[in-house]
């Protein structure tokens, strides 16, 4: 979804590097994705149709096919909401110490869960869905619980 906003704000088509320092600014620096991840992000994504790449002066540039303006018009608030963790990255949450690894960790989660949805096998896919259904039941259990720590492992 960062790729696909990226693109299609862009003013000139960029190429993957340009696409990393936009997402890494977009995030205020807590989202640096490395190149093994873009570069096939955008792979799939012209694989599935919804990015072009032209080859010009030796440079590659990334840009939205008919079917990405499509499909990023269709969902323009999905696309924004992508950036919507890092929008108050400059306010820390509460002062506690690891709120930064945490703000960090979204970021890499989220470009894991998107490289296993979109070229993972199914068997990879249904781990991940039990590996995101836990952790979902249990992030909801530490807020009911009030807990200020998470219990260690079990």
């Amino acid at each position: 979804m960062a790729i696909l906003d990226v693109l299609r704000s862009a003013d000139a088509p960029p190429n993957g590097y340009q696409v990393i320092q936009a997402i890494t600014a977009r995030s205020q620096g807590a989202w640096k994705p490395s190149p093994g991840s873009v570069y096939p992000t955008i792979q799939q994504l012209e694989d599935e149709g919804l990015v072009e790449t032209e080859e010009a002066n030796g440079r590659r540039a990334h840009h939205l096919s008919r079917a990405g303006r499509d499909y990023c018009e269709d969902h323009g608030e999905e696309l924004g909401n992508v950036w919507a963790p890092f929008e108050d990255a400059a306010n820390p949450w509460t002062g506690e110490e690891r709120q930064s690894d945490i703000k960090a960790e979204i970021p890499q989660v989220m470009s894991a869960i998107w490289q296993i949805a979109s070229g993972g096998s199914p068997a990879q896919r249904d781990a991940a869905l039990d590996v995101l259904v836990d952790a979902r039941r249990r992030l909801y259990g530490i807020l009911a619980d009030g807990r200020e720590q998470v219990p260690e492992e079990e």
